[in-house]
């Protein structure tokens, strides 16, 4: 195992944990990405590791060996900010040269070094311009190289797409994605953006309040969600309540919906017949006036559509009042579009998740 955190935790005031025993392993040239909304302790775990931060508990070992005590400088770690971290008075090329020049290379190596990763990010036109005559796309590839120029085995990365419009977000991800398979090299990646995380990553940690909720390949926790959070964060999904849990096997459960129509589904951590829980369904999953009766199938009122580009999504709100949504790639006819016009759900019991209440 390359890095290993064990039993990481970390306080500001000696109260309260912003990180809870924090246990996480990546492999040797491996994309993991932390994920979790604002304020859930993904950044303090990435200061940690870089050094910025000291550990309230725990240990962190990189190749086998315990780092809390070398510092930052000596750690071989690069870092890429969203905010760039470019020098301003100094061209690109000085920029990138900057980190071979404080380990000493000689001076023939940097010039070297500098140019190939000029030619890496194609931008060997760009050398002798300044940070302020590049777009923000080209700023963040001259941080990435420099980032990665002193050839770090582990680079460390905190929303460095955040201040990116969508396509050029789109583009720096295909880039990360390529100088990572080209140089090997192992990443941390931070950020709040699911759809980025299910894109770029090999493996993901989901965090709610400083605690890892599943880490899992990104097709494991789509498909596989662990908990509510994780089915709620990860992707869209319908999140209903149901009672009088009853366990037919230890893989699935009988549950009964708001409304009284009764529903089977997989059982997710539920060891006993429960009160409460909660049904996990997500939208493209659901059958919208199916012609083969599924394995649950309930009532409903059309309310409205939303256009998505390659999909529709359609809202519908079930007897009881709550609402639940379906996505399709071909639009309904619109004898069923109507407002307050009844509609038959369906979906099958692989497809959707009961979960004890939390």
């Amino acid at each position: 195992m390359y890095l290993q955190f064990k039993n990481v935790q970390k306080t500001y005031d000696q109260k309260t944990l912003v990180v809870k025993d924090f246990n996480l392993s990546l492999d040797q040239g491996e994309f993991v990405t932390l994920l979790g909304p604002s304020g859930s302790g993904k950044t303090t775990v990435l200061m940690m590791l870089a050094g910025f931060e000291p550990l309230s508990d725990g240990q962190i070992l990189l190749d086998g060996q315990p780092i809390e005590k070398i510092p930052p400088y000596r750690r071989n770690i690069g870092m890429v900010f969203q905010s760039y971290a470019l020098f301003p008075h100094m061209t690109v090329a000085e920029n990138l040269a900057y980190p071979l020049k404080v380990r000493r290379l000689p001076k023939k190596q940097i010039q070297q070094r500098v140019g190939d990763f000029l030619d890496l990010i194609e931008m060997r036109a760009f050398g002798q311009r300044k940070p302020a005559e590049l777009s923000g796309g080209q700023q963040q590839r001259v941080a990435l190289a420099r980032a990665l120029i002193f050839e770090p085995s582990l680079v460390l990365m905190d929303e460095p797409l955040g201040a990116l419009d969508k396509k050029l977000r789109e583009q720096m991800q295909f880039e990360i994605m390529r100088l990572h398979e080209q140089l090997g090299f192992s990443v941390i990646y931070v950020t709040h953006d699911q759809s980025e995380a299910l894109t770029m990553s090999d493996r993901i940690a989901v965090f709610n309040q400083g605690v890892v909720q599943q880490y899992d390949a990104p097709a494991t926790l789509y498909n596989q969600p662990q908990n509510t959070f994780v089915a709620g964060f990860i992707g869209e999904n319908n999140l209903l309540p149901i009672h009088a849990l009853r366990l037919e096997t230890n893989q699935t459960v009988e549950a009964i919906l708001a409304d009284e129509t009764p529903i089977t589904a997989q059982n997710k951590h539920i060891t006993q017949p429960a009160k409460r829980g909660m049904l996990a369904i997500r939208p493209e999953k659901i059958q919208i006036n199916p012609q083969k009766a599924p394995d649950n199938l309930l009532q409903a009122t059309y309310l409205t559509e939303q256009y998505g580009g390659d999909f529709m999504r359609y809202f519908f709100s079930l007897a009881d009042g709550s609402k639940i949504s379906a996505k399709r790639v071909q639009p309904l006819p619109h004898t069923v579009t109507q407002y307050g016009q009844p509609v038959s759900l369906g979906w099958n019991q692989e497809d959707c998740f009961a979960f004890p209440n939390e």
